[in-house]
């Protein structure tokens, strides 16, 4: 029996989290690298959104990250417009209201929010706001993962989230992996990043 393997990517803008999809867009096979067979990304990034995304063919890795006892942190940089002010930094530091699936109100728990200047060495997306547009840079750490939950914190704080850029989950980085581009990690690392 083959050996699971363990890879991180660089999704970029404008790619869906998986291989197959009846719709006409960009997929994961589309990228310039031969994964096994069986290879699926643990979790997701929509369409619109960018960074770290985690594959393997292990399929009881998304259980053990997403459902297991111990929450596991997710850090994102996000860009919304205009400016945050104290008062909505606090705001969604201590937990907003968010609509999910089905419709309900949740209460998101309380996460890590920093302001944070504009990263450097950014890549284009192609949805960059205009220049001299006002914008703020967050740097935002979960501990749950609502369909859509950081872009429906900001907007519940009365701000647009224009890019949304995942960085780490636990201890795995993007560490300078640009877009499109994967790494493989051996087993014994993976699972000790992720804190598994």
């Amino acid at each position: 029996m083959n050996p699971h393997r363990y890879f991180i990517l660089n999704k970029p803008y404008s790619m869906v989290s998986q291989f197959v999809s009846t719709h006409d867009v960009r997929l994961l096979g589309d990228l310039d690298f031969d994964f096994p067979e069986g290879t699926h990304a643990i979790g997701r990034l929509d369409n619109h959104s960018e960074g770290l995304l985690l594959l393997t063919t292990n399929k009881k890795i998304t259980r053990l990250l997403f459902q297991g006892v111990h929450p596991h942190k997710r850090t994102y940089l996000v860009q919304v417009k205009n400016t945050v002010s104290d008062e909505r930094l606090q705001e969604l530091r201590a937990g907003t209201s968010i609509r999910i699936k089905g419709g309900n109100d949740h209460l998101a728990a309380p996460s890590e929010v920093l302001i944070v200047d504009k990263p450097q060495n950014l890549f284009s997306s192609g949805y960059e706001l205009r220049e001299g547009v006002p914008c703020t840079w967050l740097q935002i750490t979960l501990t749950e993962g609502k369909f859509h939950q950081v872009r429906k914190m900001v907007a519940a704080v009365h701000h647009k989230c224009k890019r949304l850029i995942r960085i780490a989950i636990e201890n795995i980085e993007l560490d300078g992996l640009q877009p499109g581009e994967v790494r493989e990690m051996d087993e014994k690392m993976f699972f000790e990043k992720l804190r598994l």
